[in-house]
């Protein structure tokens, strides 16, 4: 089902600016431990992140080897089709949120010491999203109601079944299916009929550009969070994972994760803080809710008391 080994014929390097603080380093160790990755191998080789993905203008299965030569700029080969690596290029930055301009997020530790004191013990520390939001909604579909290591265990069988093995600069990787692929009617055997028509509508979604990033962004969120729970089986939670996670926007406040909440009450020493308290209390890390949510729920010593997956970590 998969077919051969995807080599594309020549690699193309880009070297993109990054604005504000950026360890890639960072980045790898999350993806590690990021049961969704399901990329318990990304730290095998040191300071060279690969992916596999397909790629959102037009799905095909891409690949991308990102490397940080110095802090402000990190450099992605891309493994394409010829024209694709400036758009393949903009998924990765997207995908390591260094699409946005990070130099004020070290203004809001000044205003902020639970904030000042995550940018201090893990510097450089970004969201390391899912590749799509096509990609974030599947796994929204898969991780309903079901332990966060069985949806990963699904999501990883559909990748070697339905999805591509690409050579990324001689490491083969898998590429999650592309919609076409979720679309048909084979990709759902072995899943609840109702969680294999929910996929369907996302793939159907993904085909007809109802889940692009850049148009999700720029939507209010209100809005953008009403749009993606016309989604089948997409209530408040996953479309804040999906627009947080999987398109990147930087500014939202979860309001739908109790372990996030749970993490801000320790953080703040608020035990019986309501959530409209603590959204309150966010305020001050606009724009970067997002990011701060991100740093706040893997932190260590919140991981310690028992909170578990999240969209936020």
């Amino acid at each position: 089902m998969t077919g051969s080994i995807l080599q594309h014929p020549a690699s193309t390097t880009l070297r993109i600016p990054v604005r504000g603080p950026f360890d890639l380093d960072k980045s790898i160790r999350f993806l590690t431990d990021f049961p969704p990755a399901c990329r318990a191998d990304t730290a095998a080789e040191p300071g060279t992140l690969r992916f596999a993905f397909p790629a959102e203008a037009g799905w095909e299965h891409v690949g991308a080897a990102v490397r940080q030569r110095s802090p402000g700029t990190i450099e992605v080969e891309v493994f394409a089709e010829e024209g694709l690596a400036v758009e393949v290029g903009a998924q990765v930055r997207r995908i390591l949120s260094v699409d946005v301009d990070g130099v004020g997020f070290a203004k809001i530790g000044t205003a902020d010491p639970v904030v000042r004191r995550l940018q201090q013990e893990h510097p450089g520390l970004r969201p390391v999203l899912f590749h799509s939001p096509y990609e974030a909604a599947c796994w929204a579909i898969l991780s309903h109601r079901t332990r966060m290591s069985q949806a990963a265990t699904v999501k990883r069988r559909l990748a070697e079944e339905f999805g591509r093995p690409v050579d990324v600069g001689g490491h083969v990787l898998r590429s999650f299916p592309g919609p076409d692929v979720l679309a048909g009617p084979e990709a759902g055997r072995g899943l609840p009929e109702v969680k294999a028509e929910r996929l369907r509508a996302v793939a159907n979604a993904a085909k007809d550009g109802l889940l692009d990033a850049a148009y999700l962004r720029a939507m209010p969120v209100p809005d953008a969070l009403r749009w993606l729970q016309l989604l089948p089986g997409i209530g408040p939670f996953s479309a804040q994972l999906i627009l947080i996670r999987g398109a990147g926007h930087p500014d939202v406040f979860p309001t739908e994760e109790p372990r996030l909440q749970e993490a801000m009450r320790a953080a703040y020493d608020l035990p019986e803080a309501p959530p409209e308290e603590l959204e309150e209390l966010s305020s001050v890390w606009r724009p970067f809710r997002s990011w701060v949510a991100f740093a706040l729920r893997n932190a260590p010593e919140f991981r310690t008391r028992g909170i578990g997956g999240s969209m936020t970590a």
